[in-house]
């Protein structure tokens, strides 16, 4: 049936990863070993007292009833204590915290509470392609900042103030930054509000990579100044090994809040009573279990360099996060590099490119992958270049 879609649909394209991981499965299904090293979703398990948390609260009166559309109190406490532990920030439990049902919902409902069709959002080039496809299903317009990594892949505010920014009703910051890995300091993040608090622009960071290989966690509350424009998403997908539980939260000023609240009790009837207990046991949990959790991602890290060295590529030892940025030799695309590697070798990458033209020449690979899989994918590529070169 030809105009059955809604017209904001041909404004977005499907997710990268939901079409080419078809094409991975038919191969898999096939019965080639492929090696997935593109997608960062925590391969190992969650901390164990938080999975028998959420058996036992199974049993619980009431835990299988509609549960309340701001979460249980218990979870927005934790996360406040826990906001207070890792970034030594207070936000009020409760007025000022959002649970939600993963970050990436958030992306949908901040931009639904606050974009009208025609408002323009700042996103950053590279970044995450959501920000991009929900802007556009809300009729909004993105508007691209370009990060690169002579810039430490932070915004050029001299560049933006002289840029047109009327209309420009949001903009999107991601530090630690995916895919690139950069780290930002608190007078960066303080720059960066203050820039907006000028030109009248809710600034949200989304914050999923705070504890991964990452000495210093750092929040946008932390700024100093009115905060009344301010929003953080923040997650424990990836900082628990949490990502099929789909918990997360928005954390800001209490206006900015109920907005969002607005669109997400029309849009849900609140998140499982038993997954709210279990991320109340993760929050609550010592820092030893990030530096545990690191140890395993550093060993990983350190194989992948290699893999990168093999290919001859360049890459930044202090890049924070899930992932390992490398740059291609000169000449290479990094497309039809990808593909031709998936194909001939059975290994899966990132291209850079999906995450915007500032991504060109680039690469990323997850660190959810073990390292005996690592070994062998290194072996592949090793054989490869033997074989006929890169």
């Amino acid at each position: 049936m030809n105009g059955i879609e809604a017209e904001r649909l041909q404004t977005v394209k499907e997710y990268y990863f939901s079409k080419k991981l078809r094409e991975v499965r038919g191969l898999i299904q096939e019965g080639h070993p492929v090696i997935n090293m593109a997608i960062g979703s925590p391969d190992l398990p969650p901390p164990p007292e938080v999975v028998t948390t959420l058996t036992q609260a199974m049993t619980d009166p009431g835990a299988h009833a509609y549960q309340s559309y701001q979460g249980i109190p218990e979870l927005r406490n934790a996360i406040a204590d826990f906001y207070q532990k890792s970034y030594g920030v207070s936000p009020d439990s409760t007025s000022e915290i959002l649970p939600l049902m993963g970050s990436k919902e958030g992306i949908m409902h901040i931009s639904m509470a606050f974009l009208n069709a025609g408002d323009r959002v700042l996103i950053p080039n590279p970044g995450y392609p959501t920000y991009t496809s929900v802007t556009r299903l809300v009729g909004a317009e993105p508007i691209y900042y370009n990060l690169d990594e002579n810039g430490n892949w932070l915004p050029n505010l001299d560049a933006l103030k002289e840029q047109d920014l009327s209309g420009v009703k949001l903009m999107w910051i991601n530090y630690p930054h995916m895919p690139t890995g950069a780290s930002v300091r608190p007078d960066d993040l303080q720059q960066i509000a203050d820039f907006a608090r000028t030109y009248n622009i809710i600034l949200v960071n989304d914050n999923p990579y705070s504890f991964i290989l990452n000495k210093t966690p750092v929040s946008l509350l932390q700024v100093e100044g009115t905060k009344n424009h301010l929003l953080e998403l923040n997650s424990l997908s990836k900082s628990f090994n949490m990502a099929g539980w789909r918990v997360g939260m928005a954390v800001g000023h209490s206006e900015l809040i109920t907005a969002i609240l607005k669109v997400k009790s029309n849009m849900d009837s609140g998140m499982f009573y038993g997954i709210q207990k279990g991320a109340v046991q993760a929050l609550q949990l010592s820092s030893s279990w990030f530096g545990k959790l690191n140890e395993v991602y550093q060993k990983r890290r350190e194989h992948i360099w290699k893999i990168a060295d093999l290919l001859q590529c360049t890459y930044d030892r202090k890049a924070t996060g899930m992932f390992v940025w490398a740059k291609l030799p000169h000449g290479i695309e990094a497309e039809s590099f990808i593909d031709s590697i998936l194909y001939e070798q059975h290994i899966f990458i990132t291209p850079g490119t999906i995450f915007g033209s500032q991504g060109k020449g680039y690469i990323r690979f997850s660190l959810c992958v073990p390292v005996k899989k690592i070994q062998e994918a290194c072996e592949r590529l090793r054989q490869r270049i033997e074989n006929h070169g890169q």
